[in-house]
């Protein structure tokens, strides 16, 4: 499974556990200026939460949480911010971390509720 294959793959493994977990699929892969959204969702009507997904195939180079950096945490805070506004909703918003191992020997998710704050 290439690198590509592998985000993809652990973006829709991260999806159906979301359901499964009662939450609501608003957009996946939502774009503004070169930034992105992983996953929009609610399950709460007044919370958006957006859940950013890291997928790795090993631990070697650390768990893959540990790969949203600050810079990327500022990007998906100003693309969430332009998914508000433009969809001029009035809602608390949530930052969420799925991160998952998956190789030969195992799949395994784990979810980080408000994984880091905006400010």
């Amino acid at each position: 499974m290439t690198h590509n294959e592998l985000g993809e793959w652990g973006e829709e493994y991260a999806t159906l556990y979301l359901i499964k977990q009662g939450y609501t699929i608003l957009e996946r892969n939502w774009f503004y200026n070169k930034a992105e959204i992983d996953i929009v969702c609610q399950k709460e009507k007044e919370t958006l939460v957006v859940v950013e997904v890291k997928t790795r195939n090993s631990e070697f180079f650390g768990d893959p949480q540990t790969f949203v950096t600050p810079s990327k945490i500022k990007n998906i805070v100003k693309v969430t911010d332009e998914y508000v506004v433009s969809n001029d909703l009035d809602v608390e918003v949530r930052f969420d971390i799925i991160a998952i191992l998956k190789n030969e020997k195992q799949e395994e998710l784990t979810h980080f509720e408000d994984a880091f704050y905006h400010f």
